[in-house]
């Protein structure tokens, strides 16, 4: 069941603004991990197992493709992750 309230679906509406972004989809996805990230800590969301595997992901992701360019394979999985943690938004 979804966390309910309006600091729960704030929450949601920003994590998906940040993921939908126009930049670096490497930029967007740390935003958007560290807002979820305030999220969970706040209280506003309660954590899932979709959504804890999905963050732990983009960190690894993230990571792993310090100081790649744009378009490369941390780019790529980067935005796949995303699209999941923002699936699993709905769950949380």
């Amino acid at each position: 069941m979804p966390t309910p309230g309006p600091a729960a679906e704030r929450a949601r509406e920003e994590i998906r603004r940040l993921a939908a972004a126009k930049g670096h989809p490497t930029d967007n996805a740390q935003l958007a991990l560290d807002r979820l990230d305030q999220a969970f800590a706040a209280g506003e969301l309660e954590r899932t197992p979709l959504l804890d595997q999905a963050a732990m992901d983009l960190r690894l992701a993230l990571v792993e493709g310090e100081g790649q360019r744009l378009g490369g394979k941390t780019g790529e999985a980067s935005r796949l992750i995303l699209r999941a943690i923002v699936r699993g938004l709905d769950e949380a």
